[in-house]
C-alpha cells in the first residue's frame, strides 16, 4: 500500500470513525430486502418503504406467502417495483423453503437469490457476517475512486477488483461506507465542495469540476 493511500485512508477515519450501513433493518431477512430494493433508488427512500412492507411481512416464510401486488402496493415508491416485487417475493420463498429461514453465508450461494448481484452480496456478508469477500461499489464509490485516481476502470466490477488490489482486505467494509458517506457529504456528483474537503491535497481531481464550469 503507497503512502497516498495510506493517508486517504487515516483521513476517512479519522472524519468518519463510525461506519455503518445506512438501511434501516432489524434482522438478516429484512437487510435483504432492503439492499434489493436499494437498486436505483436512494436509501432515504427505502428506509421510508420497509418500515410498513416489514410490519406486514417481517419475515422469509410470511413473505414467501405474500401476494405479489400487496408487495408491489408497499413497495411502489422505490421504482422499477414490479421486477423488485417479483425478486422480493422469489428470493423469500428461496431462503424459507431452500435455507429454513436463514441468510446464505457465502458470495456464491446469496448471488444465486433472484435480486442478488454481487454487490448486493458483499453489503449481506459485510453487515451479518462481517465477511470481507469483496467491495461494495456503488455510485459513490465509484465516482469517488475515479477522482482519486484509485482506478481508470468504469464498470463496478472492474472497480472492485482495482480497489481489492490497493487496499488491505482489513479495510474493505469501512472503506466503502467511509466513500459513501463523504459522496454525501463533501465529494458530491455536480458541485464536490473540494475547498473544504480534507482529502484535496491528496485528491488529482480536486477543484478540476469547478474549474471546468468557469
Amino acid at each position: 500500500m503507497n503512502s497516498s493511500i495510506s493517508k486517504i485512508l487515516k483521513k476517512l477515519q479519522v472524519h468518519y470513525p463510525q461506519t455503518q450501513c445506512f438501511l434501516k433493518y432489524q434482522t438478516p431477512f429484512q437487510l435483504v430486502c432492503a439492499v434489493i430494493l436499494s437498486a436505483q433508488c436512494t436509501d432515504e427512500r427505502v428506509n421510508r418503504t420497509t418500515p410498513l412492507l416489514f410490519k406486514n411481512f417481517p419475515t422469509p416464510e410470511k413473505m414467501a406467502r405474500a401476494p405479489i401486488k400487496a408487495i408491489e402496493t408497499l413497495i411502489h415508491s422505490t421504482g422499477f417495483y414490479r421486477h423488485k416485487a417479483k425478486n422480493i417475493l422469489e428470493c423469500s420463498k428461496i431462503i424459507h423453503h431452500t435455507y429454513h429461514g436463514q441468510i446464505p453465508s457465502t458470495l456464491e450461494e446469496l448471488v444465486r437469490l433472484p435480486g442478488v448481484g454481487r454487490k448486493t452480496a458483499n453489503v449481506i456478508l459485510g453487515e451479518i457476517y462481517k465477511k470481507s469477500e469483496g467491495i461494495v461499489v456503488d455510485t459513490h464509490v465509484a465516482r469517488l475512486s475515479q477522482r482519486l485516481q484509485l482506478t481508470q476502470s468504469s464498470t463496478a466490477e472492474k472497480i472492485e477488483q482495482d480497489l481489492m488490489g490497493i487496499l488491505p482486505q482489513s479495510e474493505w467494509i469501512a472503506f466503502s461506507h467511509r466513500l459513501i458517506q463523504h459522496g454525501r457529504n463533501l465529494c458530491i456528483a455536480r458541485k464536490p465542495r473540494c475547498n473544504i474537503c480534507f482529502l484535496q491535497s491528496q485528491c488529482p481531481s480536486a477543484f478540476l469540476e469547478k474549474n471546468k464550469s468557469n
